[in-house]
């Protein structure tokens, strides 16, 4: 009796390895098991068939990762093809994973995998996840493997992702295949197999890219060189452009320009005042700045007086005192002779019926200075200063610079959250920033613009170099006050009122106040600026006056 005792305990001794690693433990009824058969063809293909048993009436899923990582911020990225299931389930195939479903009984998985033999060194790794992203637990996992030459080493890890627990059993079994099996795996957790095989057995096929996120979205791709690139040559255009219409502007405002003759000589042996080309205060201005501004309006204002369209007088007070006001009255109505905006300017002062106005009631009043900033600017049009509106190519400049932005800003986002290559749209935006802030320097003049400005620079050095000696007495008054509003529009009333300082003019009254026209004509301009100021609808180059 223990005779026969002792043969069975040595037969049982004998058979346990067998069963452990030969034949596979089997799995405990009532619970989900696979069993895994993978074979590496010649083209490094990898074919899988898996054989799933699932207990009746219950369901199971297997989500597949095809993108791994490998360490330093790098991913092994996987291609399954020809998936499906045999049985009670079903398979398909997404872009950075594939789902297999099984229901209750035996259930065979078939699928190829691309992407699994890498070069490690001077021999061939085939790597693949041959369990992992199950909802359910595994009573066990067994695994094989064949390959047109001898596995060299196998190396196979389970447990949770990432972490570096050995499987249950892992060995080159015959030294033609290798086999390994994992005894209770954890929902969640996987069965990572490694198998070495000798350099030249198949052509490596991995795919190792950047890991997906910020860092791999931001990363420099072909795509995103290639739209990178493209930015560049934008902006190297751009700047070009600018370049050549800004510099043109900047050699007439640095050339060595003389004082241009702006006094004429009649016949008869008067001296007069003529502007360069025609150009009126206003315009100049505007040409000189790009904008229409609220000394654009005064100086306007000071030639209509000056042309006899207007009469400015100081007006006293109560008991004799002089208060700081101004009163502006009719002396001509506006006519064919008026350009559009002097037009604009005079009846916004004197609209029809009304013949007079003090400064002070012009402050009370609401003036509308809309239609003085668009006949101006379409006046600086049609003299051929500019192709377009100035700031009508500001505005279309900004709000497209503005929409290529937020445009921008959205790829980049997008990109960024799915395929990558956000710098594909951060190139974008970057790209609309640029235009919307050089959106202020788009309005560049015309060749004929830009030889205007020589012109004015010429006219600025008259201002400065001449004297009343230079003007027969006689014309004197009507020199100084024809050049009076160009003083005004280009900053030089100071030097024009100290060189003349005319005291009594046509078309000015001070003779009743006693005041000196030098100190009393700049308050004038002052208090006129912040009135105008107050519309709203032009920039003011300076603080208004209370």
């Amino acid at each position: 009796m223990s005779k026969n005792w002792g043969v069975a305990l040595l037969a049982a001794a004998a058979l346990t390895p067998a069963m452990a690693v030969g034949a596979f433990a089997q799995p405990l009824p009532g619970t989900v098991s696979t069993e895994v058969r993978m074979k590496l063809e010649r083209d490094a293909r990898l074919t899988v068939t898996e054989t799933v048993h699932v207990p009746d009436g219950e369901t199971v899923k297997r989500t597949v990762p095809l993108r791994l990582a490998v360490g330093n911020d790098l991913e092994r990225q996987y291609q399954v093809t020809d998936a499906k299931v045999d049985g009670r389930g079903s398979a398909t195939v997404g872009g950075e994973e594939f789902t297999a479903t099984f229901e209750g009984g035996d259930s065979t998985l078939t699928y190829t995998v691309v992407g699994a033999v890498a070069p490690v060194g001077d021999v061939l790794e085939v790597r693949w996840q041959v369990a992992g992203g199950w909802d359910t637990e595994l009573d066990k996992v067994a695994v094989s493997f064949s390959a047109p030459d001898s596995p060299t080493s196998v190396n196979c890890l389970a447990g949770p992702v990432g972490s570096s627990q050995p499987c249950t059993s892992a060995d080159l079994a015959d030294g033609k295949g290798v086999r390994a099996q994992e005894i209770k795996l954890a929902a969640g957790e996987r069965v990572d197999v490694a198998i070495g095989l000798s350099a030249g057995v198949v052509p490596p096929n991995a795919v190792v890219v950047e890991q997906s996120g910020l860092a791999a979205a931001f990363a420099l791709t072909p795509i995103s060189a290639v739209a990178l690139g493209g930015l560049l040559v934008l902006l190297l255009g751009g700047v070009a452009l600018l370049w050549y219409l800004r510099g043109r502007d900047a050699a007439a405002l640095a050339s060595e320009v003389g004082a241009v003759s702006v006094l004429v000589r009649d016949q008869g042996g008067h001296v007069a005042f003529a502007s360069p080309d025609g150009v009126l205060p206003g315009q100049v201005g505007t040409v000189v700045d790009e904008h229409v501004d609220v000394v654009d309006v005064t100086a306007t204002v000071i030639d209509l007086a000056v042309r006899n369209y207007l009469w400015i007088t100081e007006v006293r007070q109560e008991g004799g005192g002089f208060g700081h006001d101004w009163q502006i009255v009719r002396r001509n109505p506006p006519d064919a002779s008026l350009s559009g905006y002097e037009k604009a300017v005079y009846e916004v002062l004197l609209p029809q019926g009304v013949d007079a106005v003090t400064v002070s009631e012009l402050r009370g009043r609401q003036v509308d200075l809309a239609r003085v900033r668009d006949e101006l600017y379409a006046d600086v049009v049609e003299k051929r200063w500019f192709v377009r509106r100035p700031d009508a190519e500001r505005s279309l400049f900004w709000w497209v610079g503005i929409g290529l932005a937020v445009l921008g800003v959205v790829a980049t986002v997008v990109l960024a959250l799915t395929i990558g290559s956000a710098l594909f749209g951060l190139a974008v935006a970057v790209a609309g920033a640029a235009l919307a802030f050089g959106a202020r320097s788009m309005p560049a003049r015309t060749k004929r613009g830009s030889e205007l400005l020589v012109h004015v620079r010429g006219l600025r050095g008259y201002l400065h170099g001449v004297t009343p000696a230079d003007v027969p007495e006689d014309d004197r008054e009507l020199v100084f006050s024809r050049s009076l509003p160009y003083a005004v529009v280009l900053g030089e009333t100071e030097r024009w009122l100290t060189a003349f300082g005319q005291q009594d003019l046509y078309w000015y009254g001070n003779s009743g106040t006693s005041t000196d026209f030098r100190r009393s004509f700049p308050a004038f301009l002052g208090a006129l600026d912040g009135v105008l100021a107050q519309a709203g609808h032009l920039r003011s180059l300076r603080a208004p006056n209370p």
